[in-house]
C-alpha cells in the first residue's frame, strides 16, 4: 500500500532544502513567510546574529480593523506593504525571499509583488 505525506510535511521538507541554499547576514537578511488558514505573516531575520529584525502579520490590531478578511491575497499584499515600509525604516533595502516552501502563486506572490513595489529589492 502506498503512503501519502501530508501537505504540510511535504511542504516542511521543501523549505528545509530550500534553507539549505540561502541564509540571511546582516548585509542581506532573509524575508520569510508563513501562512496559515486565517492568516499572513512575514519576518525579516538575520540568521547570522538569530535576530528577528522586522515582523508584520495579520493578526496585528491595525491590520485587522483595515481588512475585512484576513486569509486573501488583498492581505498577504497588505503585509508586504507593511513589511517593506518597516523595512526601509529599520535601514534595510535588499533580502533574500523565503518562500517557506510554498508555491510562488497566489497570497505569496502577492506579498513579495507588494513588498517589492514598497522599496524591497529581493
Amino acid at each position: 500500500m502506498v503512503s501519502k505525506n501530508s501537505r504540510k510535511e511535504v511542504r516542511v521538507k521543501k523549505h528545509q532544502r530550500l534553507r539549505n541554499r540561502f541564509a540571511g547576514t546582516a548585509e542581506r537578511p532573509r524575508l520569510a513567510v508563513f501562512r496559515s488558514d486565517k492568516h499572513m505573516y512575514a519576518q525579516i531575520i538575520d540568521d547570522d546574529a538569530q535576530k528577528t529584525l522586522v515582523a508584520a502579520s495579520t493578526t496585528e490590531k491595525a491590520a485587522k480593523e483595515e481588512l475585512e478578511f484576513t486569509n486573501t491575497t488583498e492581505a498577504a499584499s497588505y503585509v508586504g506593504t507593511l513589511i517593506g515600509k518597516r523595512a526601509l525604516e529599520a535601514g534595510i533595502t535588499e533580502v533574500v525571499f523565503d518562500r517557506g516552501g510554498y508555491l510562488y502563486h497566489g497570497k505569496v506572490k502577492a506579498l513579495a509583488e507588494a513588498a517589492r513595489e514598497a522599496g524591497l529589492k529581493f
